[in-house]
């Protein structure tokens, strides 16, 4: 959703065009045509969780309910048609950006007349932690064709170039509709509404586990226009730790790479935080986004993850690192950290790193 007091921002609702493309799009406030990984009944059910006196906020959640409903069929059916259990993702802002994970896909890519601008970003953060201009062509002529299919998943997947099965956006899904089934029952909502969210989550996990690659130790997203998997090395691919009931044994192997070389085990980190690429990987750049700094964000997922594993003592480690990170006296909030030497990158003043921040400190022991 846009901030009409920043009217300056680009690509700005006048290029997603998303209420004059189609008629399922809110006329106000203006939109972009994408989503996001589906965080948000994890985040209801945490707020419960957290809550003293839950009760107070059942009228709430009650009329919440059937959006995130809503929300979860939608990424069931719609981004999901094949009944894969993996959401399907249309373009990189539906996730990590410039992750190398998209790098082939995107390499495939023909992009045609693109209207002269200036970018936002990088007029705010240098340059060398941004996608590049070529990266950013691609992501605007994807935005084009999604526009020129009037944002229908049915066209999209029929001819859009970039369609991708994302196994995190997918192990978030699962994970959330494990949550949606405790607030269903907090709000009383019918057996066969919470067996169909069930469903949902357990042809999710089962697809997501299905994605695990020995070898490198990961869960792996699935090309649809190549029909292979992506055998790139990324935190995503450490997202099967959020899948509720996981196997003991792919728990320990996930967590075997969280923490060894490649993640928060990398040789000469300022803090053993896990990474947003491999450290061994050709992609990792320390600098650059997605490519290898540190996301405190995602870090806490992880973390939270460990935590409905009943894997204490990682999700300790995983939890006192990040806070040490974070309390060092020029960290603020910021977006994400150089990893070797713990500088803040990106925005400094973000609002999910201070939240998740908060929930660390809620989460502190009384040992420490």
């Amino acid at each position: 959703m846009f901030d009409p007091r920043v009217p300056d921002y680009w690509p700005g609702p006048e290029f997603w065009a998303s209420a004059a493309t189609s008629q399922l799009a809110p006329r106000a406030p203006a939109t972009s045509g994408l989503i996001q990984p589906p965080m948000h009944a994890i985040a209801v059910w945490r707020i419960l969780e957290s809550a003293v006196g839950p009760e107070r906020y059942h009228a709430r959640i009650a009329r919440l309910y059937p959006r995130l409903v809503a929300w979860h069929r939608y990424l069931a059916e719609r981004r999901d048609p094949e009944g894969s259990g993996l959401v399907t993702v249309y373009h990189p802002w539906e996730g990590t950006d410039n992750t190398p994970r998209w790098d082939a896909a995107l390499s495939r890519l023909q992009v045609g007349q693109l209207p002269s601008y200036t970018r936002t970003d990088t007029s705010l953060v240098d340059a060398d932690e941004r996608p590049t201009r070529a990266e950013y062509d691609r992501y605007l002529w994807l935005v084009a064709l999604l526009r020129e299919a009037g944002y229908e998943d049915e066209a999209i997947q029929r001819a859009h170039p970039f369609l991708i099965k994302d196994v995190q956006c997918s192990a978030i899904f699962a994970a959330a509709c494990r949550s949606l089934e405790r607030i269903a029952e907090f709000v009383g909502a019918a057996a066969a509404e919470r067996a169909e969210i069930g469903a949902w989550r357990e042809r999710a996990v089962a697809a997501v586990t299905r994605a695990w690659d020995e070898e490198l130790g990961l869960v792996l997203d699935f090309d649809m226009r190549t029909r292979a998997p992506i055998r790139v090395s990324t935190s995503a691919g450490l997202a099967v730790l959020l899948l509720p009931d996981l196997d003991r044994t792919l728990t320990d192997r996930a967590v075997d790479t969280a923490f060894g070389p490649d993640f928060a085990g990398g040789a000469g980190l300022a803090f053993p935080v896990v990474l947003s690429t491999a450290l061994r990987s050709a992609e990792f750049r320390p600098r650059a986004y997605w490519r290898g700094p540190t996301w405190p964000v995602v870090n806490w997922l992880l973390w939270w993850g460990l935590v409905q594993q009943a894997m204490a003592e990682p999700a300790a480690a995983l939890r006192r690192a990040n806070l040490a990170l974070l309390s060092q006296p020029t960290a603020r909030f910021a977006e994400y950290f150089e990893p070797f030497t713990g500088e803040p990158l990106g925005s400094l003043d973000q609002s999910w790193t201070a939240a998740v921040a908060l929930d660390w400190l809620a989460a502190q022991p009384t040992s420490d």
